[in-house]
């Protein structure tokens, strides 16, 4: 029965190019095989002819998948297991029906900064940024991995670059899985300093180290620890609250009633890890319920198949919502 569901989806890799195929199919044709694997087909690869024996949604999303990647050998010598993974993930998240172009993805959210293209991956990224861009306060709500802080940091780095903004202001609670942050050494702000590591990543990805330690020497780039804010306006700025779930409730509506004039504020956060105390709601729980009915607020929730990291990190997601749901 399985076997009469199977399709055969026949492309051609154009134009033919001998060192192109090389690069598209990898070592010992590794590309292939993790294609293969991933959409769960039967890939069959001579010349530039391809075909893909599976169930025909499988079948379809490999080969949209195949000439994507085809697509990445036009400029590049090789194609890391990255940029592989991240075809993938896309075309896994594509409704097979009306295939996304690629190209086209990128050409309408692109992010450029100085020292790297950040683009949109999968339909919620790129909501995620349009959200951004039309409303000053956005939540991304969703797991691990799903891009919400980094792309949150490029949209602050273009307003900033475009004189949107006059400044760059980076959040997190001062709040750990299971630490506590008395022992370290160093007044609050140098204790929470280590916990903002992801959103200094990745300004150090798109601006350079040493622009970005002269912006934080001048005070365009702020980190300000959230027991800090209170009783301060946050005119003209990017604001960006990263795990968002570790405030209290009286700590975000603080926080939210700091926006002023000209400000953008990105709160992130996976609802789903949180590390307050049992007894203690969630802020970020409590305030998506508080403000559902409210206009011009972006609201962006993300899941497994987001996930942009290593493939297995969306199956361990996955089988940690299972477990949960087999338990309630």
């Amino acid at each position: 029965m399985q076997e009469a569901q199977n399709s055969l989806k026949n492309i051609l890799l154009e134009p033919a190019d001998a060192k192109r195929f090389a690069i598209f199919a990898g070592e010992l044709n590794g590309n292939i095989k993790l294609i293969e694997k991933s959409f769960k087909v039967k890939i069959f690869h001579n010349s530039n002819k391809v075909n893909i024996k599976g169930p025909e949604e499988n079948a379809q999303r490999a080969a949209n998948a195949l000439l994507d990647l085809y697509k990445q050998t036009q400029k590049n010598n090789e194609i890391s297991n990255e940029s592989i993974h991240l075809c993938i993930q896309e075309h896994m998240n594509q409704p097979t029906q009306e295939p996304v172009k690629l190209e086209e993805v990128k050409r309408l959210h692109q992010i450029h900064t100085p020292k790297k293209i950040i683009t949109a991956r999968g339909k919620n990224q790129e909501q995620y940024l349009k959200n951004i861009e039309l409303n000053e306060l956005n939540f991304g709500i969703g797991p691990a991995g799903t891009g919400k802080t980094y792309l949150a940091v490029a949209a602050g780095v273009n307003a900033l670059l475009n004189d949107k903004v006059q400044k760059i202001i980076l959040i997190r609670p001062a709040v750990e899985a299971g630490e506590k942050l008395g022992f370290l050494p160093g007044d609050l702000a140098q204790k929470v300093d280590p916990y903002l590591k992801p959103l200094y990543d990745a300004l150090f990805e798109m601006l350079g180290s040493e622009r970005v330690q002269k912006l934080i020497e001048k005070e365009i780039i702020e980190v300000a620890p959230l027991a800090y804010l209170r009783g301060r306006t946050l005119n003209n700025a990017f604001i960006i609250m990263d795990e968002g779930q570790n405030t209290t409730i009286d700590q975000m509506k603080m926080f939210l009633t700091r926006m002023g004039y000209g400000s953008y504020a990105v709160v992130n956060g996976d609802i789903t890890q949180i590390d307050l105390p049992r007894n203690i709601p969630s802020g970020l729980s409590n305030v998506l319920e508080v403000l559902a009915e409210t206009e011009n607020i972006g609201v962006i929730k993300f899941s497994s198949i987001d996930v942009v990291r290593h493939p297995l990190v969306r199956k361990i997601i996955d089988a940690y919502e299972a477990f949960k749901s087999s338990k309630t």
